[in-house]
């Protein structure tokens, strides 16, 4: 077995990569004040929080602040997402195998919303301040432990924080020198423009929600209107993260580091599929692209449980999950189709309709979104054409 000697024989290079690893897991938190949870109030300021922090061109994760991916995230109009996680010593979030984790007073759950900067530009050469890129690709953004802000530009990030009586919801929008990011009560408009690896551009207003709009996602209970994440959900989570220092399953690491209590074995764990993921089943993938984008309202208690069509993965595929269903009250948003879903017709049915649409008044989701989604259209578009059966209309 080779054995290494503290007598200077160490080669440079091994020494340098020593080095980088001691400075990847130090310069992260370098100069960064402790974690400050605020039980009440609104700070103006997100580094007022201490949970991510704009340092030296990166956005970097204070000590104790996991982040975590979805294995299908929500849809934002393209926009990427760093998701993380804090909670003070001493506490856990409680494992639930199909809804929300219970976590504990004091959580912190950011998401910060981003986009790659556009690698193709038009042929004056010279983008535009809201360029930004459409683009599944995270390579040059992201570090395993923060981004790299002279590839991505920040747009805003909406912590969820969970206090004695309840969770609150608060958006805050970064500045232009990316520095900080300042609280957004009543939402904002930013004009951006998408350009794709071809250099085709699309321009269109993102939308950061307000306060008040937070609940229209978030509240499970639409009568209490009390809100709740959506993401960490064990069929969500259970999934590997490229943390710093190397893969690990998300359950297990938050149950390592304290964070999860209860919580079993990946292999015993719920787990949804990636809806990119090619060598998956199709409807697998649709499932989960229905169930993270539509579920959080369209299910029993949501905000949508009036219209009769549950798009969680706890729908059975029949009526409940949309298949030959009139419209409850979609007014001028059924496009003049008369079921949900029509099996093997996708521009027949509603769902693809909507989904398809950019019309404040007749698109699905309602928030959330300025543009659409073409790959998520196509993929459930190809997975209504294999449903079987056919609907019965009388005339």
């Amino acid at each position: 077995m080779a054995r290494f000697s503290l007598s200077g024989r160490l080669r440079p290079a091994f020494l340098s990569a020593l080095l980088s690893v001691a400075l990847l897991f130090s310069g992260c938190h370098k100069s960064l004040q402790p974690v400050a949870f605020q039980p009440e109030g609104r700070p103006l300021k997100l580094s007022d929080w201490h949970v991510v922090e704009a340092r030296d061109g990166k956005l970097v994760l204070n000590q104790g602040v996991l982040p975590y991916d979805l294995n299908s995230p929500l849809f934002t109009d393209y926009a990427h997402k760093l998701r993380t996680i804090w909670m003070p010593k001493g506490v856990s979030a409680r494992y639930n195998p199909s809804d929300t984790f219970d976590f504990p007073v004091g959580t912190i759950i950011s998401k910060t919303f981003y986009y790659p900067k556009p690698q193709s530009l038009p042929a004056s050469g010279s983008g535009k301040p809201g360029d930004v890129a459409r683009s599944y690709d995270s390579s040059r953004d992201f570090t395993g432990q923060g981004l790299d802000l002279t590839e991505v530009r920040l747009i805003e990030t909406r912590s969820l924080v969970r206090r004695a009586e309840g969770w609150a919801a608060l958006p805050y929008v970064w500045n232009e020198t990316q520095t900080d990011a300042t609280l957004a009560r009543t939402g904002a408009v930013l004009p951006l423009t998408l350009i794709d690896d071809k250099g085709a551009r699309e321009d269109f207003n993102y939308v950061v929600p307000d306060e008040s709009q937070c609940a229209s996602c978030h509240a499970q209970d639409w009568i209490s209107r009390k809100i709740h994440p959506i993401g960490p959900k064990a069929r969500h989570l259970n999934r590997d993260y490229h943390y710093a220092e190397g893969n690990q399953n998300q359950l297990e690491r938050l149950t390592k580091a304290g964070y999860l209590s209860g919580a079993p074995t990946p292999a015993s764990a719920p787990r949804n599929t990636n809806w990119m993921d090619s060598s998956a089943s199709l409807d697998a993938r649709a499932r989960a692209y229905l169930d993270i984008n539509c579920g959080h309202c369209h299910n029993p208690n949501g905000a949508a449980n009036t219209t009769a069509l549950t798009l969680d993965v706890s729908a059975a595929q029949d009526r409940h999950l949309g298949i030959c269903k009139p419209p409850v009250a979609a007014g001028r948003g059924t496009g003049d189709h008369l079921f949900d879903i029509v099996p093997g017709k996708p521009d027949d049915s509603i769902l693809a309709y909507r989904m398809a649409s950019a019309d404040p008044g007749e698109m699905m989701p309602e928030i959330g979104r300025s543009t659409v989604h073409r790959e998520g259209v196509a993929l459930i578009k190809a997975w209504i054409a294999t449903q079987p059966g056919s609907c019965v209309t009388i005339h």
